[in-house]
């Protein structure tokens, strides 16, 4: 039975992952922090360490040997990341020299994949491809970046690693600290009554939203090739958070969102990455990929998800 190893198990992508590989009768082991209470999918086998802890990430590689290792853990907020930079780069990009030169002292029939961002791209102009310059605008982008240069750099040493450059992906189980989230549970509990307005930042930035499902899928599909690389994961739609709300809340029933919606400039993001549309055309090509939920629907399926636990809890 293969073996994979997921850092991150417990976040969106994690689980999403988790479930799928389940579902194929791998055999899965997770990687959560010490003490951590999320919930982790059942069937999985849970390693509690650090991810700053390098020590403890090579010592789980060298004793699991996995034939697949997916590396999603890390600070994953792009605000938060100004707040600490010192701490994204500990939590975003050390960890992946560490895993990287676990597969390649202890297990060379390890598999990897990195969770890229289109972050690393910063200010480039759209569509972004694998050719783009990298030119990260935040910390957490530039912390991406290393990681993704680790990736080449150990690529040409002979590891078997790719690294996923992925646009924005949402689902139901996107914290609400993400603006996405934010948005649909917002909608869900002014429809129920429970709140009057939400606060947003600017709502003419846009960006590239996918569904999560697709593109773990993706990450799957890019461990398994048999020659590793990079791949641009997004639909090449591009969509304004002002159309995700008009999407939400008319999922939600309403018709009128303006009166519910205030905007604040404190929600603004320092510097603010050009337009990111992904051109996912070497994913298409070579790993025979394509999102398979279109934004409408992917708005509407978290607005439902949200109202349904509002009405569960009633």
């Amino acid at each position: 039975m293969p073996l994979a190893f997921i850092t991150g198990v417990t976040g969106q992508d994690g689980t999403y992952l988790a479930r799928a590989l389940l579902a194929e009768g791998v055999e899965v082991h997770g990687l959560v922090r010490p003490g951590s209470v999320a919930i982790v999918e059942p069937g999985v086998t849970v390693h509690e360490a650090d991810i700053r802890d390098s020590g403890a990430l090579q010592g789980l590689v060298a004793d699991l040997k996995p034939d697949e290792l997916y590396h999603l853990a890390g600070q994953s907020s792009v605000g938060a990341s100004w707040e600490d930079p010192v701490g994204t780069v500990e939590q975003t990009g050390a960890p992946v020299a560490a895993l990287l030169q676990a597969v390649e002292r202890h297990s060379r029939q390890t598999r990897l994949v990195n969770a890229s961002s289109a972050e690393i791209f910063g200010v480039a102009p759209a569509p972004q491809n694998e050719s783009t310059p990298i030119a990260p605008v935040s910390p957490y982008g530039a912390a991406k970046a290393l990681g993704y240069f680790l990736v080449s750099s150990f690529r040409e040493r002979g590891v078997h690693a790719s690294s996923a450059i992925l646009y924005n992906h949402e689902s139901p189980l996107r914290p609400e600290r993400f603006v996405t989230r934010k948005i649909t549970v917002a909608a869900a509990r002014i429809a129920r009554g429970l709140q009057e307005t939400v606060t947003l930042g600017n709502l003419d930035a846009s960006r590239d939203w996918g569904w999560a499902p697709d593109y773990v899928d993706a990450m799957r599909s890019a461990v398994r090739q048999p020659t590793p690389g990079d791949h641009v994961i997004g639909t090449g739609e591009l969509h304004t958070v002002r159309d995700f709300v008009v999407a939400a809340f008319a999922a939600a029933g309403i018709d009128d969102w303006q009166p519910h919606v205030v905007t604040d400039d404190t929600f603004f993001r320092p510097v603010d990455p050009a337009t990111q549309a992904a051109d996912a055309s070497r994913a298409r090509d070579r790993l025979g990929w394509a999102p398979t939920i279109a934004f409408p629907e992917l708005v509407e399926r978290m607005v439902r998800s949200d109202l349904a636990r509002i009405d569960e809890s009633v």
